[in-house]
C-alpha cells in the first residue's frame, strides 16, 4: 500500500507491460465470454462478431474458395485484398470466410492457389496437415469466433511426410513424431488398388477430418449448418484442388 502524498515510481516500462497486462485480460476475458456461452448460440455468437459473413453459407464459402482454385489454374487471377488500402480495413478486426488445415510444404500456399488475400484464409500448417490439438484449438477460434464458414484439410500430392510415414525409417529429433500421427493412415490405405503414396495421401486428409469432426465446438457447428468440414487435395502438377469424397 502506497502512504497517502507519496510519489508513485512508475518507470515507462513498468507502464506498459501493466497496460498490455490489463488490455490482455480484456481480450482474453471476451473471448472466454464467447466460448463459455450455450453451444447452442454459437451461430448467434459468429453472426455477431463477423456481420459480413452472416448471409454466407457454408456451400457459398467452399464454392467461393473453389472458384478462387479455378482462377488460379486458368491464370485468371484477381489478387484481391493485396493492396496496402487491405490493411485498413482489417487491421482491427479479421473476418475470413474459410480455414484451412494444410501442409507446411513450401509449395502448398493456400492464399496463392484459392486466389484471395488479406484477411480472407484463416490458415493453420504444418507438415503432413496433422489435427494436433494446438492446431484443432486455433481452428475452433477460426469458426467459432471469427466466422469461417467452411474448414478445409487440404493435403497434397508427394507429401513428404506421408512419404516419410510410408518408408518406416527411424527418423531423427521429433520428425519421428510426425511419422507415428501418419502411420494409421498408410495401415488403413494399405490394401487400397492404385499409387500407394497417393493413397495414404488422401486417406490421412480424410482422418484429420474426421478428427476435427470430433471435436465438440466444430461439430456443434457443423450440425447447426454453420460451417462445412471437407477434405481436399492439392495437385502440385496442375495447381489444382480436388474435394475428396
Amino acid at each position: 500500500m502506497v502512504a497517502q502524498g507519496a510519489p508513485l515510481s512508475l518507470s515507462r516500462r513498468s507502464l506498459l507491460a501493466t497496460s498490455a497486462r490489463v488490455v490482455g485480460v480484456g481480450t482474453l476475458a471476451s473471448w472466454l465470454g464467447c466460448l463459455a456461452a450455450p453451444m447452442d448460440g454459437a451461430a448467434a455468437i459468429a453472426a455477431a462478431l463477423t456481420p459480413d459473413r452472416a448471409d454466407l453459407t457454408p456451400s457459398q464459402a467452399l464454392e467461393k474458395l473453389l472458384d478462387g482454385n479455378q482462377r488460379f489454374v486458368h491464370r485468371q487471377r484477381q489478387n484481391p485484398h493485396q493492396d496496402l488500402s487491405r490493411l485498413s480495413q482489417v487491421a482491427q478486426t479479421q473476418t475470413p470466410f474459410a480455414a484451412i488445415l494444410s501442409c507446411a510444404d513450401s509449395r502448398v500456399i493456400p492464399e496463392i492457389i484459392f486466389d484471395q488475400g488479406i484477411g480472407d484464409l484463416f490458415v493453420v500448417r504444418g507438415a503432413g496437415n496433422l489435427a494436433t490439438r494446438q492446431g484443432i484449438a486455433s481452428q475452433e477460434f477460426g469458426t467459432l469466433v471469427l466466422g469461417a464458414r467452411v474448414l478445409m484439410v487440404l493435403g497434397h500430392s508427394r507429401c513428404g511426410a506421408v512419404k516419410a510415414a510410408l518408408s518406416g525409417v527411424a527418423l531423427p529429433g521429433q520428425i519421428d513424431s510426425l511419422v507415428e500421427a501418419i502411420k494409421p493412415a498408410v495401415d488403413d490405405s494399405a490394401n487400397q488398388t492404385g499409387d500407394r503414396l497417393d493413397n495414404a495421401i488422401k486417406m490421412n486428409v480424410q482422418r484429420q477430418v474426421k478428427k476435427l469432426a470430433m471435436s465438440p465446438v466444430l461439430g456443434r457447428l457443423v450440425e447447426q449448418g454453420q460451417l462445412q468440414l471437407v477434405a481436399g487435395y492439392y495437385n502440385l502438377d496442375t495447381g489444382k484442388v480436388s474435394v475428396l469424397g
